[in-house]
C-alpha cells in the first residue's frame, strides 16, 4: 500500500479512523489495475448513540449492520488523449463483430469495453466491481466535459470514499489526463445504512415530508398469511433522483432477488467482531432494512454548492442531517393531526444517528436556510421537552 495512498484516505475521512464508511482496514492499492481489488481484512465499526428523541434502541430488536457510502459519480473536465481515442475506436470495432464486450489494456489500466456508447458518450467500459465504469466522449473542444465515472456498492462497500479518490486520479493518470480540483464535478453521492429490524413493518403513510416531494411505493406479490392478507410494502421512494432522494427498503429481499449473496459476508463480518453469530440467509427472520439517502447533481450544486472533493468533505454530512430532517419516519400520534409534531419511529432515530455520527466530520454547519433550521430546532427541543407549541 503506497504512501500516496494512505494520505488520500486520510484525507477523504479524517473523521473515523476505522473508515465504517471507508471500507476495509486492510485492502488492496486500487490504482493496481491488474489484479482485481478484493478486501483482505475486517472493517471498522463505530456505534453511535441516538439522538434524544426516543429512548435508547434495544439491541435484541435493532442492530445495525452496515454504514457507508453506496454510489458515487463524477464528471470530469477533460478529454481523452487521440491517442487512446484511436485505441479505443479500434476496440469497440472489434466488440462489434464480436458482439461481446472485449477486454482491453492501455498503460497497465485493464477495462472491459462495451461495444456500444450511450448517453451521449462514444465508449462505456467497466472495471468490474471492484473498478469503476468509465464513460468517454468523443473529443470535442467545445465540450469541456468528456469523461464520467461511477463507483457502484461493491467498491464503495469494501473500499470506501479515499479509495475511490485514488482509483480514478491513478487511472486518469495513466490515461495522460491532467486535471485540477476545479475539473471534478461530482454529480451523484449516496450514503446507506442497513439495521437488523425483523419486527419492522413499512408503512408508507408514516413518513411526513415536504408536500412537494413525491412518493413512490412497490409491493411485493401477496403473502400467503391464515388471514388471507394482501402483499406487504417492501420500498417507499420518495424525493428525485437528480434532487434529493430517500428510500426504504427490504434489503434482504432485493440481494435475494438479485443473488448479491455478498452482503450477507459484510453484515456477518460485523456481526462477528461484535462476538454475535452470523445470520443465517434461510431464516425469514434476518429481515434486514436499508435506509439510503440519494444526492443528486441538483441538490449537490444548487442546494449545497457541492462540486468539488473539498467541497464534499466540508458539507456532505450538513447535507445529510438535512436531509434525515426534511424526511422522516414517524410514530404517528392518533391524538394529533398535526403530522409535523409526530415523533420519529425507532428505526429513523437509529439510522439518523448513525449517519450523523459517521459523517461528522463532513460537517461545517452550513444550512441552506440557516434561520429557519433555528426555528424548528427551537421547535423541536418544544416538543420534546413536553413544552406548548405557539400557534401558527
Amino acid at each position: 500500500m503506497t504512501a500516496e495512498f494512505e494520505q488520500c484516505r486520510a484525507t477523504a475521512r479524517p473523521q473515523n479512523k476505522n473508515r465504517p464508511a471507508g471500507g476495509a482496514s486492510h485492502m488492496p492499492n486500487p490504482t493496481d489495475t491488474h489484479e482485481p481489488l478484493t478486501p483482505t481484512g475486517q472493517r471498522g465499526l463505530i456505534v453511535a448513540p441516538p439522538s434524544g428523541n426516543t429512548s435508547e434502541p434495544d439491541d435484541r430488536e435493532m442492530r445495525v449492520l452496515h454504514k457507508g457510502f453506496d454510489t458515487l459519480a463524477i464528471a470530469i473536465r477533460a478529454n481523452i488523449p487521440s491517442e487512446l481515442f484511436e485505441y479505443l475506436e479500434t476496440e469497440k470495432e472489434r466488440a462489434d463483430k464480436e458482439r461481446q464486450d472485449v477486454l482491453i489494456e492501455y498503460n497497465g489500466v485493464q477495462l472491459h469495453l462495451k461495444a456500444h456508447g450511450g448517453n451521449g458518450y462514444r465508449f462505456v467500459a467497466s472495471g468490474g466491481p471492484f473498478g469503476a465504469n468509465w464513460f468517454f466522449k468523443k473529443p470535442n473542444s467545445r465540450d469541456p466535459w468528456g469523461i464520467r465515472v461511477s463507483f457502484g456498492s461493491t467498491f464503495m462497500a469494501n473500499l470506501g470514499l479515499a479509495a475511490a479518490r485514488l482509483h480514478l486520479d491513478g487511472v486518469l493518470a495513466k490515461f495522460g489526463i491532467r486535471h485540477g480540483e476545479d475539473d471534478v464535478s461530482i454529480s451523484r453521492v449516496d450514503f446507506c445504512i442497513d439495521v437488523l429490524a425483523p419486527d419492522f413493518a413499512l408503512i408508507p403513510e408514516n413518513f411526513v415530508m415536504h408536500s412537494s416531494a413525491n412518493r413512490r411505493d412497490f409491493v411485493t406479490a401477496p403473502e400467503k398469511t391464515v388471514h388471507g392478507k394482501s402483499g406487504r410494502i417492501t420500498s417507499v421512494t420518495i424525493g428525485s433522483p437528480r434532487n434529493r432522494q430517500v428510500i426504504v427498503y427490504d434489503k434482504r429481499a432485493e440481494i435475494t432477488k438479485r443473488g448479491k449473496d455478498h452482503w450477507w459476508r459484510v453484515w456477518n463480518d460485523t456481526l462477528e467482531r461484535q462476538g454475535i453469530p452470523p445470520l443465517d440467509p434461510k431464516n425469514p427472520r434476518n429481515r434486514v432494512w436499508r435506509a439510503e439517502f440519494r444526492a443528486g447533481k441538483d441538490l449537490l450544486k444548487d442546494g449545497w454548492n457541492i462540486r468539488t472533493w473539498t467541497q464534499l468533505y466540508e458539507r456532505f454530512g450538513d447535507l445529510c442531517r438535512h436531509s434525515g430532517e426534511v424526511v422522516r419516519y414517524t410514530d404517528p400520534s392518533p391524538t394529533d393531526p398535526n403530522r409535523a409534531r409526530w415523533q420519529n419511529q425507532l428505526l429513523w432515530e437509529t439510522v439518523c444517528a448513525e449517519m450523523n455520527a459517521d459523517l461528522c466530520e463532513m460537517r461545517s454547519g452550513c444550512d441552506p436556510n440557516p434561520l429557519k433550521e433555528v426555528e424548528r430546532e427551537k421547535h423541536i427541543s418544544l416538543i420534546f421537552r413536553g413544552g406548548s407549541i405557539p400557534a401558527e
